[in-house]
């Protein structure tokens, strides 16, 4: 039996919170009325809090009684968590990922990586942090393990609040060279490449936040949404 229709509705919110946050449109810290998410979605509150609650497992959202739900704030030793658990986990990822690979896998990662250089050519920051993270998350989707696909969803995304949070406003998540570098890797079945090559790129994107000097923004939750 498929989803419900409620919880099929909860999960395209929770999608919709997750591509603003990855594209930086939601900044960290911003608070989530409950009422305004009512009339950008056009649902009752119930299905709001449901989804709330839900982003709050994945450690996106905080839930504050009294306060309400806030977009959440990594602090930098959750920032280096963060970057520690991704350098741990999508190295050994990308090296499962070579015995999993097919070429249809490959074509995907090919064609992915041509919408994201399109991207970066035209200078559409937002465009190009979304498709970076996909990236990430496509490449762990060739492993066949749905758990850790999630997990580094939840991490890719929670990177993007670290980014928005302590990079400068030309900082993108990603290099769409290095990606074509793993898919040349993948390509030629050599998991020490590929496993060596995914942990310097995650170096890289660590290196380009700055852990001592947070920024901080405030978003209108209409904007944010209301092209979507």
């Amino acid at each position: 039996m498929g989803p419900s229709k409620e919880s099929a509705e909860e999960e395209k919110i929770v999608e919709r919170v997750y591509d603003a946050l990855i594209d930086q449109r939601l900044a960290p810290g911003t608070k989530l009325s409950e009422t305004m998410l009512c009339q950008v979605f056009g649902v009752g509150r119930m299905r709001i809090r449901r989804s709330l609650l839900l982003l709050a497992d994945r450690q996106l959202v905080e839930l504050h009684p009294n306060r309400g739900a806030f977009v959440a704030k990594p602090s930098a030793a959750q920032a280096r968590e963060i970057f520690e658990a991704r350098l741990a986990l999508e190295p050994a990822i990308a090296r499962i990922s070579v015995a999993k690979a097919k070429p249809s896998h490959l074509r995907a990662l090919e064609r992915h990586l041509i919408k994201e250089s399109r991207a970066h050519a035209a200078g559409d920051r937002q465009a190009a942090i979304r498709l970076s993270g996909q990236f990430h998350t496509a490449l762990a989707q060739v492993s066949g393990n749905y758990v850790l696909l999630q997990m580094v969803k939840d991490l890719v995304t929670r990177s993007s609040l670290i980014i928005g949070m302590f990079g400068d406003s030309g900082v993108v998540n990603c290099r769409d060279d290095e990606h074509a570098g793993l898919i040349q890797a993948l390509r030629s079945g050599d998991q020490d490449l590929v496993e060596k090559l995914m942990r310097e790129h995650i170096s890289h994107i660590k290196e380009h936040v700055d852990l001592d000097k947070p920024t901080h923004a405030s978003t209108d939750l209409l904007s944010v949404f209301k092209h979507v």
